[in-house]
Order: C-alpha cells, then structure tokens, then sequence
C-alpha cells in the first residue's frame, strides 16, 4: 500500500465499510427467506477475499520493505498502521456503547 500508516488504516476501515454497506444492501430483500446452500458459501468467500485484501493493507509495503533489509522501518509501519487500525476499532465500538452510531 503506501508508507503512510494512517492511509492503510482509513483504507482497512473504509474496506471494511464498503463491504457491510455492499452485504447488507445485497441481502435487504433477503431477509425473510430461508438461508440457501449459498448462504455459507457466499460468507466464506466474502471472508477470503477480506483476508487477501486486509494482508494487503496490513503486509505488502512492511514486507516489501522488510525485503529490502530495512527490517525496523518495516516493523515500525506495521505497528503504527496496526495501532492507527486500533484507535479506530476502539473509537467504533465507544460509539456503538454510547449510542452514537
């Protein structure tokens, strides 16, 4: 991704956005209807594709870097974006706890 840590954080969240948004836009007709075959495997591989696109997010630059032999600034970009990435989960869920979202 970049080697900005609050880009690949914002961009995980707005991943993660997307993907609710689309989920639960696709499934609203769905709603009183019984799950199917597919149910599971539409979960499953909505899962898979998360995975691939978070280990993006999260690995390529600090791996790319790492690579290169520049081993702490690797380890170092991937701790702020996963710190940044924590800010924000926390910040979500106290405002699911205060009612707010």
């Amino acid at each position: 991704m970049t080697k900005n840590p609050f880009i690949n954080a914002i961009s995980a969240l707005a991943y993660i956005i997307l993907v609710v948004s689309v989920m639960n836009f696709v499934t609203q007709p769905l709603k009183n209807k019984p799950d199917t075959f597919f149910a599971p495997v539409t979960v499953l591989t909505v899962l898979t594709l998360s995975v691939t696109v978070m280990t993006f997010l999260f690995f390529y630059k600090p791996f790319t870097i790492f690579v290169d032999g520049k081993k702490k600034e690797a380890v170092e970009l991937f701790a702020k974006t996963v710190g940044i990435f924590a800010i924000f989960t926390i910040l979500v869920l106290i405002l699911l706890s205060t009612g707010l979202l």
